[in-house]
């Protein structure tokens, strides 16, 4: 067969090679889409159908041929289930001289390591229970035989891939859980995990959990109902050329390039996620010392959406540091009050109205600075109803616990705050009396105006017009308007 080479690039340009020795010699396995050519078995062809469509009629075949039916493989990595280590459970085996092997009975188990202070494999490939004769070497009660123990191990999938359904009944020391607790918590409501969660442990726990459904000891075939990623942390990486990573207080800048401390060699910087390796990782022992652990747990939701990468920057730790240091002085003031204030109720309300629907979206980047727009509007008011601020504990306490804690007690309620119900919105206090427009004319600012909320275009426009300060500017002619409810007057003039 001699093909047309410009007619095979002309139809499949992605072709891997245009070497004509490499398809006759049969060198090439084309994996993208084509037609099949050559491709009859007696009274069967796929000739000139594409991948998918030759896919589908092989099926076909098969299937009416009773000779195959269509199936989908699912691929799982290796489990390793088989390590050289102390950690992970012990294999429940025992293996006899004549090389037979028992499975440890239910009343044998469970199998545990013996204490070790020496954690360092064998030396001859063996784990390190191989070292503990005493362990390795018994005589099996149940045959009289001599026998040794298995001493590789679990790799720790075997305990951490059904975890979840072992918080369903913690306590239950008859067996891993109660098919009533099962049913009542499960599935998962949510899993938040990195990208290596979704591709090692979620897909690892949804196989143990269907295992565990064929088997008819969970009622759900699904583990979890909903998963969203968490963003990585990246931060600033220092690397010598051929010397590995560096750590920041070895590197110093210099006319914006980077230099190790004590020789000057030149060292690379760029961003990296945050690890040990890379040894760009951040302490948070150090930053709960010098800011406290609040303003760390709400730095780290301050930094942007949850599901995307993020940089972190230390000295940013400090805004948040002293956001919070706003709210202690107004929960702790003079001006707390018992007496109600309608304005404070419309800025309490409008806060839950927002903080509710941040965290229920799992915008927390969002929910903080609706916080702090709260305090700029709460500091001005000549009072500060305590009814109020206690809505404020609770908007603030799955980002501050331990703030939010302190300002419950000190409100006089006297159970934590972990058990406050989430305050519900009063709608009548959400209701905008007024609204400012920005008024632009060719995309430039021309004016600001209080207006009633919800009026029409015709009725806004018409009252531009009659401002005294905005006739020079239209006096040309109005050619177009783009009208933004609430928000925005954008007229278009003639030049």
């Amino acid at each position: 067969y001699e093909p047309d080479f410009q007619e095979l690039n002309a139809k499949f340009p992605k072709h891997p090679s245009e070497s004509r020795n490499d398809i006759l010699e049969g060198n090439l396995f084309w994996e993208g889409n084509g037609l099949s050519i050559h491709s009859t078995y007696n009274d069967f062809s796929i000739e000139n159908l594409d991948v998918e469509s030759a896919k589908k009629k092989i099926i076909a075949y098969l299937e009416k041929e009773k000779i195959g039916e269509k199936t989908i493989n699912y691929k799982i990595r290796d489990w390793l289930f088989s390590r050289q280590r102390y950690w992970g459970e012990p294999f429940p085996i025992l293996h006899f001289p004549d090389g037979t092997k028992r499975v440890l009975d239910i009343d044998e188990l469970p199998l545990l390591p013996p204490q070790l202070n020496d954690y360092k494999p064998s030396g001859t490939g063996e784990s390190p229970l191989a070292k503990v004769s005493s362990w390795v070497h018994v005589k099996d009660p149940k045959t009289g035989k001599n026998a040794m123990r298995e001493t590789n191990t679990m790799p720790q999938w075997a305990g951490s891939c059904w975890y979840y359904l072992r918080f369903c009944d913690p306590h239950n020391t008859e067996a891993a859980f109660s098919q009533e607790a099962e049913k009542y918590w499960m599935p998962v409501d949510l899993y938040v995990g990195g990208a290596e969660h979704a591709v090692l442990h979620l897909l690892y726990a949804r196989f143990w959990h269907k295992v565990l459904y064929d088997c008819g000891f969970v009622h759900t075939i699904e583990p979890f109902k909903t998963y969203r990623y968490q963003g990585i942390v990246t931060a600033p990486a220092y690397k010598l050329a051929g010397k590995g990573y560096l750590a920041a207080e070895d590197v110093i800048e210099k006319d914006k390039k980077f230099y190790t401390k004590n020789s000057s060699e030149e060292v690379e910087c760029f961003l990296e996620k945050m690890s040990k390796s890379k040894l760009n990782g951040v302490t948070p022992d150090d930053m709960i010392e010098e800011f406290g652990a609040d303003a760390l747990r709400l730095y780290e939701m301050f930094m942007g959406p949850f599901d995307r990468e993020k940089i972190w920057n230390t000295d940013a730790v400090s805004g948040c540091f002293r956001f919070l240091h706003r709210i202690y002085d107004i929960a702790f003031s003079d001006k707390v009050t018992y007496e109600n204030a309608e304005e404070a109720f419309k800025l309490g309300y409008r806060l839950v109205d927002q903080v509710t629907k941040d965290v229920d979206g799992m915008q927390f980047n969002t929910a903080i600075p609706h916080m702090m727009e709260f305090v700029n509007g709460f500091s001005k008011l000549s009072s500060y109803p305590k009814e109020v601020i206690k809505m404020v504990a609770v908007m603030l306490s799955p980002f501050a616990p331990h703030l939010a804690e302190e300002i419950w007690e000190h409100m006089g309620e006297k159970t934590s705050i972990a058990y406050a119900p989430w305050p519900k919105v009063e709608p009548r206090y959400l209701i905008e009396e007024s609204c400012l427009y920005i008024v632009q004319v060719n995309g430039k600012l021309r004016g600001k105006y209080e207006l009633p909320m919800n009026r029409g275009e015709e009725e806004v426009v018409a009252f531009i017009k009659e401002q005294p300060q905005m006739e020079k500017y239209l006096s040309k002619g109005i050619r177009k308007i783009i009208f933004v409810p609430n928000k925005l007057v954008n007229i278009v003039v003639a030049e």
